[in-house]
């Protein structure tokens, strides 16, 4: 099966005033259709600038990135953003949701802008979605209304809502306590398992990283192990 995300021998060197600092340093990494991936590491592994680079957020310094057939490096800026609109949905560590929005007006400004002005999304999947996250009673609650799972299960329906290529989530259980944490891991693995949507998931936390098919582990900017 070809491989719905790709990197080939990647590499990200930063600038620290007079010394380079190599977050990446060549990797390999496929990720296939409907897989679920969790990639783990300490602080300053390379986990989160590989994410970003996987997101079209950073241009690495060398080496390939392939999401979907296309490849990041052909593709100007505007064609980059076209694609994280279309492609990718982003799960952040703090939520990210329009406070003054109800969680209905956060997914209807998702649908609407990467529906490219207008909602692409049917009723049928829009029904399954909020009844997958359970929020079916929770559209009408602004967000400093809802508990951080609540908060957290809200940004996860924001990012799939569109049926994105590859959900890419950073550390989502990282502001939650532990029942929340179980609660929004569980409602990741029902999206992969019954909707087959494609994730890839940053963490620190091993007992997270567990709910995964795949868990690769990174250090000093290099994958040492998967398993």
């Amino acid at each position: 099966m070809d491989a719905i995300l790709k990197t080939e021998d990647l590499k990200m060197t930063y600038r620290v005033g007079k010394v380079d600092v190599n977050a990446l340093r060549g990797v390999n990494l496929s990720v296939a259709p409907g897989e679920f991936v969790s990639i783990m590491g300490p602080s300053g592994c390379g986990k989160s600038t590989l994410l970003h680079i996987l997101g079209a957020l950073l241009k690495p310094s060398a080496g390939r990135v392939i999401i979907d057939g296309e490849e990041l490096a052909a593709m100007s800026d505007a064609s980059r953003t076209d694609l994280r609109r279309r492609k990718i949905g982003f799960v952040f560590q703090r939520f990210n949701l329009f406070p003054t929005l109800t969680a209905e007006g956060n997914l209807k400004l998702a649908e609407h802008i990467h529906g490219n002005g207008r909602s692409a999304v049917d009723e049928n999947t829009r029904r399954e979605i909020l009844q997958l996250l359970r929020l079916e009673n929770k559209m009408r609650h602004k967000p400093l209304e809802l508990s951080g799972g609540e908060q957290q299960r809200v940004a996860i329906a924001r990012a799939i809502i569109n049926r994105p290529a590859i959900i890419l989530a950073d550390e989502p259980t990282g502001n939650l306590d532990t029942e929340n944490s179980t609660i929004v891991l569980d409602m990741l693995r029902k999206l992969n398992r019954e909707l087959n949507q494609t994730v890839v998931m940053i963490t620190h936390n091993p007992e997270a990283a567990a709910i995964a098919s795949r868990t690769i582990e990174m250090r000093d900017g290099m994958i040492v192990k998967e398993r």
